[in-house]
């Protein structure tokens, strides 16, 4: 579920962002309540129960009642496209017609789940007379409503179970889990600062495409955005930061202080343009020369991304658009999420090991994470503090965004797991993942689907909630 409310740290206030909607919806068809009158309030019990379980869930709930027909429909489809939902459950109690429900998923213009969850595990055969079996057979009109559905373009998607079915609730919450995916990516705000390290083709993103195909906003930063912001920051400020840096990071022989206030500045600043601009992510890089102050930006910036990303709001570098969409969603499902790419492969263990310098997921940690000084980044210019880490052992879940030829826009996934073993010590959050393979052929298959140079490793077997997000969404899913 989501973790957009619990710091990673008690030091570290989460970002708060509108609560995921879910709209509720239960009917039967209302020629039975007057042939058989205990039929009705048993169905409406049972419409209580699943609206209870759901409040239960991380997220507001519009339950607009219980129809009997398809002027009671028209109602709820109309409340229903005003309260504005991340996704639409409706609760077939026991057979309806396809024009009660219809109208509710044509008209929100919003994803639609229909559950059909009856009374108990089995019928009371020899005691059951019709009444009894009509709260049972909501299942009859499931595949009515999927053919309207496919008939009308939309697209269905279906639980059946019963009412105290856990594998049914756990598949209900996948679907409202992927509800926090569309409703963080329906309204997040992504900024993006600087420009494009050179050469890399993979990382340009069409700027239109995250508003046309999830509705988020980009906002286009100056790094003198940035500047001003860290010209403004106080003495007194740079040494609090630098006193919650201390408590959060173990800081290695390696740092060098006038480096760490910088970056301890640096932070203070991003903080305040996160603020400001109201970002849900940010991807940013600046080349530099000859240690000029925007160079000296883009080298103080991991301490302050870390901590920002640690809040819920990640931050990529090398202008990761994508990426740092992919870190949101693996952040407000509940797995962390952090910056990755390819380093190296290990043929005698059967592990990748991947990672990056830079910013990272501080909830991923298997330790309390490093802070190293550097006196060179590779591949970028500049020296100053990193963060290095080793993602905690056990399951994790690649998410990346790829791009096709035609502009649409996928998520990718691979499930794995990290094992112990040596590591790098240069800077990197670094950690070793076994998929089970060979790692060559994992490597030639992972880069067949597109994914580009990064990615979000993130806490988990999610494969599933990535799938199911992407199908609410609307864009492809491929998994590895």
């Amino acid at each position: 579920m989501s973790d957009t409310t619990a710091p990673v740290h008690p030091l570290l206030a989460a970002k708060v962002r509108r609560s995921t909607r879910i709209g509720l919806v239960a009917g039967g068809l209302g020629t039975y309540w007057p042939q058989f009158p205990d039929l009705l309030p048993q169905l409406q019990e049972s419409a209580r129960y699943v609206s209870d379980r759901f409040r239960r869930l991380d997220a507001d709930v519009v339950d607009v009642g219980f129809i009997s027909d398809a002027q009671e429909g028209a109602v709820a489809a109309e409340k229903l496209r005003q309260a504005d939902c991340d996704l639409i459950v409706m609760f077939l109690t026991t057979y309806l017609t396809s024009s009660m429900v219809l109208p509710i998923a044509q008209r929100s213009n919003t994803p639609v789940l229909v559950i059909d969850l009856q009374p108990t595990a089995r019928m009371d055969h020899p005691n059951f007379d019709t009444g009894a079996w009509l709260a049972y057979c909501g299942q009859c009109s499931v595949p009515e409503v999927g053919n309207v559905f496919r008939r009308a373009g939309v697209p269905f998607r279906s639980v059946s179970g019963h009412l105290r079915h856990e594998s049914a609730w756990r598949r209900i919450e996948q679907w409202v889990s992927a509800a926090h995916v569309r409703a963080a990516l329906r309204h997040a705000r992504h900024g993006l600062m600087g420009h494009l390290y050179p050469g890399m083709l993979d990382v340009s993103t069409d700027l239109s495409l995250l508003p046309v195909t999830f509705g988020s906003h980009v906002e286009v930063l100056e790094f003198d955005d940035l500047r001003v912001r860290v010209e403004q920051v106080t003495d007194a400020e740079a040494s609090e930061r630098m006193d919650l840096a201390r408590q959060v990071f173990t800081l290695d022989e390696s740092v060098v202080d006038e480096d760490f206030a910088w970056g301890a500045r640096v932070s203070v600043g991003l903080d305040r343009l996160a603020d400001d601009f109201d970002l849900d992510s940010l991807a940013y890089y600046h080349r530099g020369l000859d240690g000029e102050q925007h160079e000296r930006l883009g080298a103080g910036m991991i301490l302050g991304a870390s901590l920002l990303t640690a809040r819920g709001i990640p931050a990529s570098g090398e202008y990761e658009l994508r990426t740092s969409v992919a870190q949101l969603v693996t952040q407000v499902v509940g797995a962390g999420g952090s910056f990755c790419e390819i380093q190296a492969l290990n043929f005698e263990d059967g592990v990748v090991e991947m990672g990056h310098d830079g910013p990272a997921h501080l909830a991923v940690s298997s330790r309390d994470p490093l802070l190293r000084g550097l006196g060179i980044y590779h591949g970028k210019r500049g020296w100053g503090v990193s963060v290095e880490f080793d993602v905690q052992p056990g399951p994790v879940t690649l998410l990346g965004l790829g791009q096709d030829r035609d502009g649409t826009l996928s998520f990718i996934a691979s499930e794995g797991t990290v094992v112990p073993g040596p590591l790098l010590a240069i800077g990197n959050t670094t950690s070793r993942v076994d998929f089970g393979r060979d790692p060559g052929e994992w490597v030639d298959e992972w880069a067949a689907t597109g994914v580009g140079h990064h990615w979000s490793l993130s806490i988990g077997h999610r494969a599933a909630d990535y799938r199911a997000a992407a199908n609410l969404l609307g864009i492809p899913f491929r998994f590895v």
